[in-house]
């Protein structure tokens, strides 16, 4: 017991691999590495309110981001223009026979932004209200994972560059949809910068370690 309280209270320098008791510090404040002069970690301020509040946002703009129109595609002299949404790109990769890519647009560009965002205020929720319980530490690690798996920048990358390479074909319009998906992209970066894990470690840590 004692070498594991030992070890949970050891941070290590992600650059020289330096060990060094957990230093304690404000928020606003940073500890450097004595070693190397690399940030080891910054308490942010404001952190829980600020998850909340981008959290929220993105969950809000995640419907109209699925269901509305993102581009749209015509050709004015045959008279022919087509729009479509996140959500009729995969109903037409599935009825095409692309199921593995319709399964995986959804997993990574619908399925878990949804869940990252929802654990994201779930999480800042329960820190702010002291609504703590022993199986906040596995929801918080599962929440971790979900950072490597949210392909949904990726996406939008694919989108711009099938726009741009559609410009010289057909004329093309910027509907609602890619203004939410833009947004929506923007506050899933944003919970990242927003979110304090130390802190939140630290709170889950003083509760049940």
């Amino acid at each position: 017991m004692a070498v594991e309280q030992l070890q949970s209270s050891m941070i290590a320098c992600h650059q020289c691999d330096t060990l060094f008791n957990s230093p304690k510090i404000v928020d606003g404040q940073e500890a450097i590495c004595t070693c190397c002069g690399t940030t080891l970690f910054v308490r942010k301020k404001n952190h829980i309110n600020r998850t909340i509040a981008v959290s929220s946002a993105g969950l809000l703009f995640f419907p109209p981001a699925m269901i509305l129109p993102i581009i749209g595609v015509g050709v004015s002299s045959a008279g022919i223009y087509n729009d479509a949404s996140l959500i009729d790109c995969i109903t037409l990769m599935i009825n095409s026979g692309y199921y593995i890519i319709a399964f995986a647009v959804f997993i990574f560009t619908l399925a878990v932004p949804l869940v990252r965002l929802s654990a994201a205020l779930y999480i800042s929720i329960c820190i702010k209200y002291n609504w703590l319980k022993p199986s906040l530490f596995t929801f918080f690690r599962s929440y971790h994972m979900l950072d490597t798996w949210s392909m949904i920048h990726v996406f939008f990358m694919g989108l711009i560059v099938s726009m741009y390479k559609l410009t010289s074909l057909a004329e093309l319009s910027v509907d609602q949809g890619l203004v939410s998906l833009v947004l929506l992209l923007l506050c899933s970066t944003l919970v990242s910068i927003t979110m304090d894990p130390h802190s939140i470690w630290d709170k889950l840590e003083s509760e049940f370690g």
